[in-house]
This record gives structure tokens, sequence and C-alpha cells, in this order.
């Protein structure tokens, strides 16, 4: 469902108000991924277990900081806009797309399995964010391409601990976090 964000009086100098609610209405998608994604990350910080335990929890909390930032940015974009930005749970659970995440106490290759898919959705939507203000509103288009580049790093981290040598990724063709979790279990029981 998208951000039901009314047309605000006012954006910024050399954008029509429509189009600056249009933004604003993307970017509140935005922020309610975000916003998820860091309650998510300091979910799997806190029930991250097994032997990888200490490597996943501390590599967590800088991404934690990094995409709270995000989110910061992105509330001010959409005040500078002239909107109001919803940073409530409420408004977050009602709003969003998405199913909570999956994975409660786990192995750390586990919520890794997981992460690997929910960092792919934020950042598929991300991208299309980018396509959708790229005549419209080239700041927003810059800070969005800009958290891109933390996101998809964060994603390659993540991934490291999912991939062969030979290159394949574990959750590959994975539909949900639950099998994304068990094809990563199952790769890392395969290997010596």
């Amino acid at each position: 469902m998208p951000s039901s964000a009314p047309e605000p009086k006012y954006t910024v100098p050399g954008m029509s108000q429509r189009d600056g609610g249009d933004v604003i209405r993307l970017l509140m998608m935005r922020l309610h991924a975000l916003n998820d994604l860091a309650l998510t990350l300091k979910h799997i910080h806190w029930n991250v277990v097994g032997p990888h335990f200490i490597a996943v929890h501390e590599m967590l909390d800088p991404q934690v900081d990094s995409v709270r930032d995000m989110t910061d940015t992105t509330a001010e974009r959409i005040s500078t806009l002239g909107g109001s930005p919803k940073g409530t749970p409420g408004a977050l659970v009602a709003e969003r797309r998405w199913e909570d995440y999956a994975i409660g106490r786990a192995e750390s290759i586990e919520h890794l399995g997981a992460l690997d898919l929910v960092y792919s959705g934020i950042i598929k939507d991300h991208r299309e964010a980018v396509k959708a203000t790229d005549e419209t509103d080239p700041i927003t288009q810059d800070m969005l391409i800009e958290q891109l580049r933390s996101l998809e790093l964060f994603q390659w981290f993540v991934r490291a601990h999912l991939e062969s040598a030979g290159g394949a990724l574990s959750t590959a063709s994975a539909s949900s976090e639950r099998d994304a979790a068990d094809k990563a279990t199952r790769q890392a029981r395969k290997q010596p």
C-alpha cells in the first residue's frame, strides 16, 4: 500500500507541489523500509547465536548506525519537500508492503541467509525510487544513490558468508527469508 501522505502546501523552488507530493510519498516508503531495516538489524544482533556469533554481532552495529543515519536524512528530505515524515511504528506497519522479519533466535548463517533477502528487497526498491526521481528531483535521487552505495556494501558483507569459493550464492533462488535461511544452513553443513 503506498503512503497516504497528502499533497504538501509548499515544496522546494522549481518543483511543482504535485511532484513534491509524489516524491514525499515515495520517500515515506523508503523511510518505512529503512526504519524496518534498522530494527531488523538490531533484532538479528540480539538473536544471533552459534560459533560465528561475535563476528556477526559486531558486524551489524555499524550497519545499524549507518541505516539510522539514512532514516534521518530521508525524514529531513521529506520535511524539506514540505511533507511530514511519519516515523511511528503504527505508520510503518500500516503502510509497509512486506511481512515482519521471520527469524527469531538462530544460528548466524540462518540470519545471514534471511538478511540477504531483506537487503535484496530494500536495494531493489531503492533502485526503483532512483529511477522514479530521475526527471523530477535530482537532489533526492542523489541521496538515494548515496544510500544505495552503503546498502549494497552491507549486502556484500553478508553475502561473503554465503558465497562459495566458486562464486555460488547459497541463497540464490530463495523465495522467502525462511527459505534463504534454510538454504544457507544446508550449504554451510556441506562445506568441510
